[in-house]
């Protein structure tokens, strides 16, 4: 979740697609899946389309969903990062439902858990003020870093889903950071998710997304 070579590649790609997706959908008038996250969104170490927002595409395209994913995803992006580009993004793509995976950044920065919890807050509302549903996406941090405060940080998202009444995915990361053969499912930095876990996070997000997705 760490801003590198590679992340950097990953925003200009990520800055291409959602341009070009932005197009598409409003010639196609399709609902937007506005995606805004970080490195574990933006397919950071991975090939193009071996991410779990791209795979949600394809899900999409086999339930005959009709909607575009937008993934305005960039690596090493932390909550006040997407809180100070949120606005034009929304103005730009005029999402129905925003899929917030911000966080996990903040607590590798030691960033205060009240600017995380603020800045969701504010990127929430001001997507429901817009008519958008919102779905946060939430992450935990390892043990080591104190018990109190991975506590308090993995109730962030739940606080700020129950004040706004948005949906929640309690953990992203779930059936990959806790599975026993965890470290296969994790690149060499055993922080981003390797290609082959990718399904199993697109699994966690979608029974809570497909509750938000706009009416047929």
């Amino acid at each position: 979740m760490t801003t590198t070579a590679l992340g950097g590649a990953g925003l200009w790609t990520t800055a291409a697609q959602a341009q070009a997706q932005s197009q598409t959908s409003s010639s196609s008038g399709k609902p937007v899946i506005l995606v805004l996250g970080d490195s574990l969104s933006a397919e950071y170490g991975l090939k193009r389309g071996e991410g779990w927002v791209p795979l949600l595409e394809k899900r999409l395209a086999q339930q005959k969903v009709a909607a575009t994913v937008v993934n305005a995803s960039i690596s090493g992006d932390t909550s006040s990062g997407g809180r100070a580009r949120f606005a034009p993004l929304l103005a730009q793509h005029k999402p129905s439902l925003v899929v917030l995976e911000l966080g996990a950044n903040d607590a590798l920065r030691g960033l205060p858990l009240t600017d995380t919890e603020n800045n969701l807050m504010q990127i929430t509302k001001a997507a429901q003020a817009a008519g958008a549903k919102v779905l946060i996406v939430g992450i935990q941090v390892p043990p080591n870093y104190g018990g109190d405060y991975t506590r308090r940080f993995e109730a962030v998202f739940s606080k700020v889903a129950e004040a706004t009444k948005s949906g929640l995915v309690p953990f992203l990361l779930k059936g990959v950071a806790d599975a026993p053969d965890a470290l296969s499912l994790f690149q060499a930095d055993r922080i981003h998710p390797t290609a082959a876990a990718q399904p199993r996070l697109l699994d966690n997000v979608w029974p809570e997304l497909r509750k938000l997705l706009p009416k047929q």
